[in-house]
């Protein structure tokens, strides 16, 4: 009996940098001979069920929207993941989540035993750095909550001395 095929997990979000940690991800999945799956967690929500077809229900975190919604993953995110990945050679799927991204990302990796977890950095702007101090980075918790090697992906790097995202005005 062979051994199931590896799987390469990513943190995926809608956003004009989404495609170049779909790309790295996938020459991963390329290089290991690995299956690729694409993660969205929703973090207004926490997970209230997960279905066998993979859909979750949510609950918000908001209590004033209604109860219960169930996580479809998004159709233009979906689209624009099929738009990068359909001409290469690597089978890929997604997953629709719900709660924090970090707990939720690693548990998904638990779940499919990857290999890695590949992630997209943080805008690098001031709004970037106050969204990772209210909610964490996920990479961090990552490093530190789960066995797997975590990849980040620099989506906006400083370039030599060129002033950090704290000490920009804005």
């Amino acid at each position: 009996m062979s051994s199931p095929k590896p799987q390469v997990l990513v943190g995926v979000a809608i956003g004009n940098t989404f495609a170049a940690v779909i790309e790295e991800a996938a020459a991963f999945a390329e290089h290991f001979g690995a299956d690729l799956v694409c993660a969205n967690v929703d973090d207004s929500s926490e997970k209230v069920e997960e279905r066998p077809d993979g859909s979750v229900v949510s609950a918000p975190i908001n209590p004033d929207l209604p109860f219960e919604k169930t996580e479809v993953f998004d159709p233009r995110l979906r689209a624009g993941i099929a738009e990068i990945l359909d001409p290469r050679p690597v089978k890929w799927s997604v997953r629709a989540l719900a709660g924090g991204p970090g707990q939720e990302l690693a548990r998904l990796a638990g779940e499919l035993d990857a290999i890695m977890i590949v992630v997209g950095t943080r805008e690098s702007s001031v709004r970037g750095e106050v969204e990772k101090f209210l909610n964490g980075s996920v990479a961090v918790h990552l490093a530190h909550h789960q066995r797997r090697p975590v990849v980040m992906v620099p989506l906006h790097p400083v370039i030599d001395d060129a002033d950090l995202p704290w000490k920009r005005e804005e």
